[in-house]
């Protein structure tokens, strides 16, 4: 922005009583088949009115999320139905948790700490009430950016999935295998995988300190690094009875849990992707299911899965991890980073600490 633009801007934010807030939009596509880099984001400066309708609030932004599905969302064409493309130079948006400023909306209230799935991302913003939804800080101890991981979405996606899709039965001597095993699903995926009776659990990561995080914190039983060594020859050894749940050579009536394949989204290849026929047909021969997990297929089971979620956490018995960044003007490079592995846990961007009014 320019200098004569930017004293535009303040003059006429005086004459009409309007606020500054900044804003990050979508600056460019990487392509259905590129890497997204924080380039493909842009920052920029936008007006709201001091004043809301009925039925608004205006929040202040605490925290946001940057998750691998919104590679999908860079695309045109997402290639799903219930995802809908961003649009360029429109404000991206995601999920997010900030606190009421002003309410004109019946059920809530100044001071109420408040979520979506479909936060935009800017510092300020107004809002139709109803798509909200307010939490209750206690349940994360006042660690508000937990409702965006472990006891928000990533955390239910890992519950739901591993106890629909998962087949576990406790004390049958089960082993779980979990790819992607630091991140903001795998890392709570294997715990829960334990939780609910599994006797051996192990992690698929990319770095040795990762590997050491899941068994040195995290209760993993063994964890295996994929950028070094033969995998299978690893897998073998990590789990002589077999594996019977792989949370992404498997036992005779196992369970393939399919819930995102990161490493698939910068490529144009449908979800999920084919198998090589070889493996096909050991898929058939074993009677290993192979099911696609959506989240959002089990809105009835969100409310006891959160509560679950919290309860395993005040107990001690649910270990969380996040990466933090701070700063809306990061936004585009934590989305890359988030992309690239960097990550352990859950991506965070800080964009307002402070809860308090």
């Amino acid at each position: 922005m320019s200098s004569r633009d930017y004293f535009i801007l303040k003059f006429v934010t005086l004459l009409h009583r309007v606020m500054i807030v900044q804003r990050v939009v979508l600056n460019s596509r990487p392509g259905k088949n590129g890497n997204p880099v924080a380039e493909n984001f842009r920052m920029e400066e936008v007006t709201l009115p001091e004043s809301i309708n009925e039925g608004q609030v205006r929040v202040r932004t605490l925290y946001l999320s940057v998750d691998p599905y919104m590679r999908c969302k860079m695309n045109e064409d997402t290639g799903s139905d219930y995802l809908a493309p961003w649009q360029l130079s429109q404000v991206v948006d995601g999920g997010g948790i900030g606190i009421v400023e002003e309410s004109k909306h019946t059920n809530l209230t100044k001071g109420n700490v408040v979520t979506s799935f479909y936060w935009p991302w800017q510092t300020k913003a107004i809002l139709d009430g109803d798509g909200l939804e307010k939490v209750e800080p206690q349940l994360v101890n006042g660690h508000l950016s937990y409702f965006l991981g472990a006891i928000g979405m990533p955390g239910l996606t890992s519950l739901i999935g591993v106890q629909e899709r998962g087949h576990i039965t406790a004390g049958s001597n089960q082993t779980m295998v979990v790819s992607g095993a630091a991140g903001a699903c795998g890392s709570l995926a294997g715990q829960i995988g334990r939780l609910l009776g599994c006797s051996r659990v192990v992690g698929i990561c990319g770095t040795p300190e990762k590997c050491v995080l899941l068994t040195s914190e995290l209760g993993f039983d063994a964890a295996i690094n994929y950028k070094r060594g033969n995998v299978a020859e690893q897998l073998k050894e990590s789990c002589p009875a077999g594996v019977d749940v792989y949370f992404d050579n498997m036992n005779q009536n196992s369970h393939v849990i399919l819930c995102g394949q990161i490493s698939q989204y910068n490529k144009d290849v449908p979800y999920p992707p084919p198998l090589p026929p070889a493996t096909e047909a050991i898929q058939k021969e074993r009677n290993i299911t192979r099911e696609r997990f959506l989240v959002l297929n089990y809105k009835d089971k969100f409310e006891p899965g959160i509560l679950q979620l919290s309860q395993w956490f005040k107990e001690g018995k649910l270990k969380i991890k996040e990466t933090v960044i701070n700063g809306l003007e990061n936004m585009g490079a934590a989305f890359q980073s988030m992309m690239t592995g960097g990550n352990i846990g859950k991506q965070i961007v800080c964009i307002s600490e402070d809860a308090s009014l």
